[in-house]
Order: C-alpha cells, then sequence, then structure tokens
C-alpha cells in the first residue's frame, strides 16, 4: 500500500529538529545517518554525521526528513518541503513515478532505481512540487 505524507529537508540540522518535534509530538523517532549505510562510499567524510532519512510517527502524525544531500543542488525556499510516496512495491512506485513526471524538467528528476534501503527516486512535478520515492527493491 503506498502512502503519502510530508517529507522536510534540512541543511545539517535535522536530527536536531527532529528530536524538537519528537519533544514536541511524542512518538517513535528512527534515525539513520549517512555512515551508517553504503551511500558513506559515495559521500565526503564530513557528510557522514548527516541524516540520510529520519521519520517520526506519533499516532495519526507520520512525517519523515533528511539533510540535503545534492550535491549539486542548492536548498533554497521552496524546495525544503516535499511530498513522500513511500511503501509499496517498485512496480506501484513506477506507476506513480511515471505520472508525475509527464511534463517535468528533466534536471531535477532522479529515476526511481534500487538502493541500498529499497527502491527510490526523486523529481519535481511541471508545478514545482518535489516528490520523493521510497519502497520495496525491485523483484529480480
Amino acid at each position: 500500500m503506498l502512502n503519502v505524507t510530508p517529507f522536510l529537508i534540512f541543511e545539517g540540522n535535522c536530527a536536531e529538529a527532529m528530536a524538537f518535534y519528537q519533544s514536541c509530538l511524542g512518538g517513535e523517532l528512527t534515525v539513520t545517518k549517512v555512515g551508517d549505510t553504503p551511500m558513506k562510499h559515495g559521500m565526503p567524510a564530513e557528510k557522514h554525521n548527516r541524516i540520510a532519512h529520519a521519520r517520526l510517527t506519533s499516532g495519526a502524525i507520520a512525517f519523515s526528513a533528511t539533510d540535503w544531500l545534492h550535491p549539486t543542488r542548492t536548498p533554497k525556499q521552496g524546495n525544503t518541503v516535499a511530498m513522500y510516496i513511500n511503501g509499496g512495491t517498485h512496480d506501484e512506485l513506477r506507476k506513480v513515478f511515471d505520472k508525475l513526471s509527464e511534463g517535468a524538467p528533466k534536471e531535477l528528476l532522479d529515476d526511481l532505481r534500487d538502493m541500498p534501503f529499497g527502491s527510490y527516486g526523486h523529481l519535481a512535478d511541471k508545478f514545482g512540487v518535489h516528490w520523493f520515492f521510497q519502497g520495496e527493491a525491485r523483484k529480480p
């Protein structure tokens, strides 16, 4: 089943922000640092303490976050809040990804692909809304 929740992007203070939100909202917070994933091999050492993925769930509240990790794009007002589609199979994500990518700028499209944590992709749609995708890895 696919879920859509908010996704926040921080500039190096994701862990601090998510701990604050947990103190306000309660619930369970999971945090994964870049240095604790195979992603660390593609990142400079100074980014290993950045957050690759954080998720806070408390009752009906659920949202995810990350620290800005893209090497060539810059965070600015408007691209630090996104929609996050998670769960489901690679094929389910692919159908939605392909529909949302119609008319999307190609320079802001990171095609859906397998990563160490499952399927991942990102795009900014033709209206400028950023969408992140994460779900099960593709079945061989």
